[in-house]
């Protein structure tokens, strides 16, 4: 005899884990830049996090430091778990403190 189908989770539960993934800045982005290892090639998704309305739940969510992730969260670029200091830090034009903060926003 078949086993019983999984029920799905109810709508509210579906939107609460996808919703913020789809408001996203970088949501239309190939994954090979959100996820990219170098600088140059994160450029496009480092420049969505400054615009971005999620950036703290997707720092939340991916929880970089704690995955050895590799690639663009938050507003950082990420290697192994472990922020990336960009080029572009040493003129101040990009966030480099903690998880705090704008999440990406451009210093004024």
């Amino acid at each position: 005899m078949p086993s019983a189908p999984h029920p799905s989770p109810p709508p509210s539960e579906v939107m609460e884990f996808f919703g913020w993934r789809a408001a996203a800045a970088c949501s239309g982005l190939p994954p090979h830049v959100v996820f990219a290892r170098r600088e140059a090639e994160a450029a496009p998704a480092l420049a969505a996090c400054g615009r971005c309305p999620v950036v703290r739940r997707c720092l939340e969510a991916v929880a970089p430091a704690e995955s050895w992730f590799d690639g663009v969260s938050g507003g950082r670029l990420w290697r192994n778990g472990r922020p990336v200091r960009l080029r572009r830090d040493t003129d101040g034009t990009h966030r480099t403190g903690g998880t705090g903060g704008t999440g990406g926003a451009r210093a004024a």
